[in-house]
Order: structure tokens, then sequence, then C-alpha cells
């Protein structure tokens, strides 16, 4: 499937229904600038992801991470799975031109964002078909995102003001799910320093609708065995 032919907002439709709600990543380096690729292809980690029931793929194109837009049009032509654009968007022309480029959804930092910029983007990227995929790290950041029901709201477990290379603050996460619950979102997601099967079980099972993991996945031999063992740990937890 082809960037032109990608309609509505699957992303958002892709994570809900998905038994497997993890959004799997790519991405060239990790925040401390390490190899994420480990000499494996863009195609064979989307491969990869694919088979172990992938529902989206993020594609980091900031240049953090040693992305581009190059990447995102690569993966897009690898997979009909939606995509998200993962970057630093405060434009609208970034907007369209991630449309151009095969993506589904597009990042939208509150912490970087006006809430006014906030408003126009939201907007701009539901008029353009894609699913807005709001990150936040404080409860008042949710004011500024209208039409929530129709966005992806990510509680960031990482601190962008040190680039990510914090391990992450999981509390942060289960601390906002209630505020982010009661803002109206259509999918709540917890994105960043979930560093294990039994981590992302858990957040599953505390009532987030979606997780966003990339490292974890890119250094596991396996991200089908990863998948499994959550779900595992997802059954375990059910027991008890």
């Amino acid at each position: 499937m082809t960037a032109n032919h990608r309609t509505g907002f699957p992303f958002l439709e892709a994570l809900q229904a998905s038994p497997t709600p993890v959004v799997m990543e790519v991405k060239r380096r990790d925040a401390h600038g390490y190899d994420m690729l480990g000499g494996r292809t863009p195609a064979a980690i989307v491969g990869a992801y694919e088979r172990a029931g992938a529902p989206c793929i993020s594609v980091v194109t900031g240049r953090w991470f040693g992305g581009s837009p190059a990447l995102l049009r690569d993966v897009a032509a690898l997979t009909p799975l939606p995509l998200l654009q993962k970057d630093f968007i405060t434009r609208k022309d970034q907007v369209r031109t991630a449309k151009e480029l095969g993506a589904s959804a597009v990042l939208l930092t509150a912490a970087l964002l006006p809430a006014t910029s906030m408003r126009t983007l939201v907007t701009e990227c539901l008029l353009a078909g894609l699913t807005p995929f709001v990150e936040i790290t404080r409860e008042a950041e949710l004011e500024a995102v209208h039409h929530p029901q129709e966005c992806v709201i990510a509680v960031n477990n990482k601190d962008i003001k040190t680039r990510e290379r914090d391990a992450g603050d999981l509390g942060r996460s289960l601390d906002l799910l209630p505020a982010v619950h009661a803002a109206g979102a259509a999918c709540p997601v917890s994105a960043s320093g979930i560093d294990s099967p039994a981590t992302a079980a858990g957040l599953l099972d505390a009532g987030f609708g979606g997780l966003l993991v990339g490292t974890s996945l890119l250094r596991t031999g396996s991200p089908e065995a990863w998948v499994d063992t959550m779900a595992g740990a997802r059954k375990g937890l059910a027991l008890r």
C-alpha cells in the first residue's frame, strides 16, 4: 500500500482494534547515540515487527536519534501498517509533508507548543486525515488538546529537556492516566522507558490503551518472543 492510498484515521483505528496495542519503533540511534540497528536494515526490523503483530510503527525522523524524513518514506514503502512520524512537529507545512511521506499520525509535543499552536496543529492533522499523537508530561498540558476523542494522548515517561537520556519515570504514566481518561482521550498511551515485557503488561493492565516501545524491542533478538512474554505476563497478572 502506498502513501497515497492511506485514508481515514488508520493509526488510531488499528491501535484500538489490536490485541497487541504496541506501537513498535524504528530508530537509528538511542538518546545516547548508540546504534540501534545493529547491522540490520529497516526492512528486516519492519518485517520482524509485522511478524510480532504490530498494529502500527513509529518512525523516528528526529536528528537527535539519527533520523531523517527519508527514513519515513523508506518505511512507508515497506509496509501497509499505519506509521507515526516521531519528530518535533511545530508547523502546518510539516503536517502536510508527513502525509506526503506516508505518515498516518504525527507527534505533537505539548511541552514545545503554545496552546494556540497545539490547537492549530491538531485541527490541521484531522483535516489531513492524520491522527494527532499528542505527547504530554503534565496534567495542565491536556487543556490545550481539543478533539481528544480523535487523538492519541501519550504520556512521555522521559524528559525531553535532557534529550530523553534519563531512565524514564513510569510513575508519571500511572499518575496521569486518570486525567487522560477524564479528558476523553480515545486511546491513552504510555511512551518511552518501557524496558521489559513485564513492565508493558503492567501498564496495559493498569488501563492504558496502547504503548510506544522502541529501545527494548530493538535490543531484543525477537520482537515476537517479547510480545509473547508480555501476553503471558498479562495472563499471569489476571490469575492473581
